[in-house]
């Protein structure tokens, strides 16, 4: 049992690795942060960000990667 934890904690260590490895490499990435329902409000001496839209792509697609990665232990 905690080997199966282990190597799923491990294995999801090297996909954020990863994935934070191509963020830096290849800068911020144009359309993240700018999508529709991203919401940015600037008033003086004031700004906001809630990347609401950005959020849920984020974690369907980190949803999508651990589905596959279960399914491969099957």
């Amino acid at each position: 049992m905690l080997q199966d934890a282990g190597r799923v904690i491990i294995v999801v260590g090297i996909v954020l690795i990863i994935l934070g490895s191509l963020l830096w490499f290849f800068g911020k990435m144009p359309f993240l942060g700018k999508l529709p329902g991203d919401i940015f409000i600037k008033r003086d001496g004031f700004s906001f960000y809630a990347p609401i839209t950005t959020t849920i792509i984020i974690s369907i697609l980190f949803s999508i990667v651990l589905t596959i990665i279960a399914n491969l232990r099957k």
